[in-house]
């Protein structure tokens, strides 16, 4: 009898500690941070949303898309179609002859596209990431799609090099220089004549 006295408040005080901490970290600590996160972080507490010029929502600046044409900068290749539900790689080793095949095939399109040597295409352009979505490409791999770009849209070679430097970003540490490719399709977008904008789809 007296060791069940006994027990009895230490299994009280376990079970109001499980309360408390059940609302402590399953109400009232995500009630909070993503309350905070949206109101000092709304663009990205929202998805990082990027809308086009009459205000659709056209993408996120965190997920890769497939752009066809030759008005639009390309980014990597993707081994999902660029599909955010089903994120992921091709799986495939460095030596896999069907890797190196499908890489060969590419970078012999990109040089019949952009006038390329084959040697010189930034591998970013021939390898799919490991997500299967990234949404970002180097400097380098931006400024050998430039000509055909502003051919294409009817803008000076100068000014789409100045849109590329616009759309670099720092990620990581020490800060690799990136290039998001939505956002410099949009900005391009924008600044096209007329008859050369087409809405992105």
């Amino acid at each position: 009898m007296n060791d069940a006295l006994m027990i009895r408040p230490v299994l009280f005080s376990s079970l109001r500690l499980m309360v408390v901490l059940a609302a402590l970290l399953g109400l009232v600590y995500p009630f909070v941070t993503t309350t905070l996160g949206g109101a000092l972080f709304p663009f990205q507490a929202g998805g990082s949303v990027l809308h086009d010029s009459q205000g659709r929502a056209v993408g996120s600046a965190l997920v890769g898309q497939s752009f066809e044409g030759a008005q639009y900068f390309h980014g990597r290749p993707s081994a999902v179609g660029n599909d955010p539900v089903s994120v992921g790689g091709s799986n495939l080793a460095p030596g896999n002859v069907a890797l190196r095949e499908r890489a060969q095939q590419e970078a012999e399109r990109l040089a019949a596209r952009d006038g390329l040597i084959i040697g010189e295409i930034p591998v970013e352009l021939l390898a799919a990431s490991g997500s299967g979505v990234d949404p970002h490409i180097s400097p380098a791999a931006a400024r050998v799609q430039a000509a055909r770009v502003s051919q294409a849209r009817g803008l000076s070679l100068e000014s789409v090099m100045q849109a590329i430097a616009a759309a670099t970003e720092y990620t990581g540490f020490p800060g690799a220089p990136v290039v998001n490719v939505l956002r410099l399709n949009l900005a391009l977008a924008a600044m096209s004549p007329a008859e050369a904008r087409q809405e992105m789809r």
